[in-house]
């Protein structure tokens, strides 16, 4: 009888294990609208950038002007952060922000 109560305590640290596993932070690379860029310029930069199709993009940039903002791109923060940076060479707005879990 102890054996399957030792089967049962090694599902629990099993599935404790996973839980931990997707709490880490996860984020958004969000492009912010301006009066500045033109929409050529910001699907350029999401197809250059974020590899983006060019349909992709131009729905990104759709929203980006009608929201004010959009998430353009998920993924953790090491591989959001030269995104990020590239995008704000070219003079667009974008920062990287956790998202709610």
């Amino acid at each position: 009888m102890c054996k399957p109560m030792a089967e049962k305590t090694h599902t629990k640290t099993s599935e404790v294990t996973e839980t931990l596993t997707l709490t880490e932070p996860y984020y958004s690379l969000i492009v912010w609208n301006d009066d500045v860029n033109t929409f050529e310029w910001v699907i350029e930069t999401l197809v250059d950038i974020c590899g983006h199709s060019v349909e992709q993009a131009e729905q990104c940039a759709i929203i980006i002007d009608s929201k004010g903002k959009y998430a353009v791109k998920e993924g953790s923060y090491d591989q959001l952060k030269p995104q990020c940076d590239a995008i704000t060479e070219r003079k667009i707005g974008a920062t990287i922000e956790v998202m709610a879990g």
